[in-house]
């Protein structure tokens, strides 16, 4: 019985039972899928949905949360502000109760005893709603890097658990006629990449919907600056057949987001004028990297949105990892044929956002105008 409940509530990515959507989320699902397919992801465990579900029950959090979101407006902004401050004060307040609060402690342990000493994990939301083929909520949940210890990862599980009910996650909601009964979250404890570069890959042209082509963006350090729009990383497009580049352009790359062994956090650094006016990638990488991308692409049958980073922990041709891989939303929404403008205009509900990395991949030209986001 314990054993069934343990399943229930945490879920490790190399767990052999087939991921289900509903209990792990967008986020989860696919690491599961992408570790049970052979492609690198670092180890880790999801919190499941049932956890999170049986902490607003057995909290009494449920009902106030729904008695909140009861008849807002989508034009109300204000009121879905003031939904949102009580909803995330309330989930980052009540007291979980003792029985889960241990599931999450045990499987946190068992994933440190992979390892000869401790490893700082990340901690990433992964609702139901998200990484859906039809829509994109890239960037609307929360996540947190470089954590360390057990309390450090209960607090970040339960700020993910509240990012749910961001006011733009609820307004997102509510414009495109997504229901919140249902919703759930479930959170990734994932050890921590220590990485020397890292990006995006889209296993299509972003500015044109080309499916012969790979687009990837790169810069040095943790990619969060690239996911975010704070630095300009270098730009790739490669031929998806032969691998070979098409063109580039070298991005500035004036950051990046490392960590620091004295204060055990992730800092944002420099970067030498040297390094800037180079690619942070070689060609065998920039290989790798597309090779990796068709792979996702290949198991998911469809355009991938991939992220990626090269441990600088690890030895070479073992060093590229793959963290999270979800359906491209934009031009893969469209017929082939129809040209993209044609296909946008006029929406009858607004229209999802690009997807983080797409935000980011369309040249030089589209960056300078696409507002950063987190």
């Amino acid at each position: 019985m314990d054993g069934q409940i343990e399943s229930a509530y945490v879920r490790f990515f190399d767990d052999p039972a087939e991921p289900e959507h509903a209990l792990l989320g967008g986020k989860c699902s696919s690491l599961v899928t992408m570790t049970a397919a052979g492609m690198p992801v670092p180890p880790g465990f999801a919190i499941t949905t049932a956890h999170f579900d049986a902490v607003l029950e057995r909290s009494g959090a449920a009902a106030a949360i729904a008695s909140a979101l009861e008849h807002l407006d989508p034009e109300d902004v204000t009121a879905v502000d003031a939904a949102s401050a009580e909803i995330r004060d309330l989930i980052c307040s009540f007291e979980v109760p003792t029985e889960l609060r241990e599931h999450v402690v045990r499987a946190y342990q068992a994933l440190q005893a992979r390892f000869d000493q401790q490893v700082p994990v990340a901690v990433r939301s992964s609702a139901t709603a998200e990484d859906l083929p039809d829509a994109s909520f890239a960037g609307q949940q929360d996540t947190y890097l470089w954590v360390r210890g057990e309390s450090s990862v209960l607090e970040h599980v339960r700020r993910c658990w509240a990012s749910l009910y961001t006011s733009r996650a609820i307004l997102y909601r509510l414009r495109n006629g997504i229901p919140d009964e249902g919703l759930s979250m479930a959170v990734a404890v994932q050890k921590m990449v220590n990485a020397r570069a890292s990006g995006v890959a889209l296993t299509l042209d972003p500015l044109t919907g080309d499916r012969s082509k790979i687009t990837i963006d790169s810069s040095y350090g943790v990619g969060e600056m690239v996911v975010s729009g704070q630095v300009t990383p270098d730009n790739h497009v490669l031929d998806k057949v032969v691998l070979a580049v098409v063109s580039e352009t070298i991005g500035d790359k004036h950051a990046e987001l490392v960590p620091d062994a004295g204060q055990c956090q992730l800092v944002e650094r420099e970067v030498e004028a040297e390094r800037r006016q180079r690619r942070c990638l070689t060609e065998a990488e920039l290989v790798a990297v597309a090779t990796l991308a068709k792979r996702a692409e290949k198991h998911y049958r469809c355009p991938q949105d991939v992220e990626w980073a090269f441990d600088a922990d690890l030895p070479p041709g073992q060093d590229l990892l793959l963290l999270q891989a979800r359906p491209e939303t934009v031009h893969s929404a469209v017929p082939r044929g129809v040209p993209l403008a044609a296909a946008t205009a006029a929406p009858a509900v607004p229209a999802a956002p690009p997807t983080a990395a797409s935000a980011f991949s369309f040249s030089a030209l589209t960056r300078a105008s696409t507002p950063g986001r987190g």
